[in-house]
């Protein structure tokens, strides 16, 4: 079977496009392309093709203008399915399900929840944009072959919408974290956080824990939402104990990981983030790490429920320092909960077992 994912949104080498579906579909004898717009230009890639409409120059264009691109290349390969995974490409789908194709939408957010929490628009404007895109979203996922969820979370509000949901969460592949051992004799204190960098990812109060953290340093890698933002979190004066790398590609996050006692995952409590849970935990997890995260329902449901970490106020830094601290001063708890999450990771938490829901739903199809 000819399959053919679809963005306008992420990298290329995205962990859950590329990493894990693309990949997992061609391990299993399917050819697979993938279409982007990065501007880096057509390539094959581990058995993947991967072909470039270009990079657009804003949002404005990226969905006014690109859009058109994916749907002209989409229909130029002539795919037996087409599994795309961005809200904007909603109208792409119908029209290539109009087309006689099998049409998948991976939905990787709550996006009705996501548009509450934009910063840019009043309280009424964006109930109103929320409540629109959830019209035309239950509208077109009706009509769609299946869709996919990236949370459990999820998975019931889609089914309402069409029975052939399922949820296919983003879990760590084992075999990129099987190569960090727990080494007892490794002397280790640094905190470290990587993800993208915002206000509602909790940036400045973790950076303002390390004020109570004298001899800790965060270990923080990815990249900025804005240059404003950027200029405000290094005028801070505990940016000097900030370790700061930038976007970093898979080998260099795992490089660390290693080199990091605790993983910081302390976003703030949006409508998003309540029911979402961040795939940095769960690779935290696998690479023995105690976890400090936000105190969230859900959230504890998995750190606490697997005694692998400590949930705090993500809005209160002080809060944060402490957790770090305990686990700092507790060395042999903190080594037990990273051998717990390791453990919940390696039982239940893995893509190995989300990507047998993958092959059965195409299977289906």
């Amino acid at each position: 079977m000819k399959i053919t994912h679809l963005t306008s949104v992420h990298t290329r080498y995205d962990d859950r496009i590329f990493l894990k579906e693309c990949k997992s579909l061609y391990n299993n004898g399917y050819e697979v392309s993938l279409i982007v717009a990065d501007g880096k230009g057509d390539e094959n890639k581990d058995g993947i093709k991967i072909y470039d409409v270009g990079k657009p120059k804003n949002r404005i264009e990226r969905i006014l203008k690109f859009t058109k691109k994916i749907y002209k290349k989409a229909i130029e390969i002539n795919a037996k399915v087409y599994h795309f995974h961005d809200p904007e490409l909603i109208p792409i789908g119908l029209k290539l399900k109009k087309l006689g194709k099998n049409v998948i939408f991976d939905s990787h957010e709550d996006v009705t929840k996501q548009i509450l929490s934009k910063p840019y628009l009043n309280k009424f404007f964006l109930n109103l944009i929320s409540n629109f895109y959830a019209f035309y979203e239950n509208y077109a996922c009706k009509k769609l072959d299946a869709i996919i969820v990236a949370n459990p979370s999820s998975i019931n509000k889609f089914l309402k919408i069409n029975k052939n949901t399922v949820d296919v969460c983003n879990f760590p592949l084992l075999e990129e974290f099987m190569q960090i051992d727990f080494d007892p004799n490794l002397k280790k204190s640094d905190i470290c956080y990587i993800g993208g960098i915002s206000k509602i990812r909790g940036i400045e109060q973790t950076i303002k824990s390390l004020k109570f953290l004298p001899d800790i340093k965060l270990n923080l890698a990815g990249n900025f939402e804005s240059e404003e933002l950027k200029n405000y979190i290094t005028s801070l004066p505990e940016w000097e104990k900030v370790n700061y790398y930038g976007y970093v590609d898979r080998n260099k996050v795992i490089e660390i990981i290693k080199n990091s006692m605790i993983g910081l995952s302390t976003l703030l409590p949006t409508p998003n983030y309540l029911i979402n849970i961040p795939i940095k935990i769960f690779e935290y997890m696998a690479s023995w790490l105690p976890v400090i995260a936000s105190d969230f329902p859900l959230w504890r449901e998995i750190v606490e429920g697997n005694n692998c970490g400590i949930c705090v106020n993500p809005l209160d830094p002080k809060e944060i320092a402490k957790a770090i601290e305990y686990l700092i001063e507790h060395p042999d708890e903190a080594r037990k909960m990273g051998e717990n999450g390791r453990k919940a990771v390696l039982e239940k938490y893995n893509w190995q077992n989300e990507e047998k829901k993958l092959l059965k739903l195409y299977y289906k199809l």
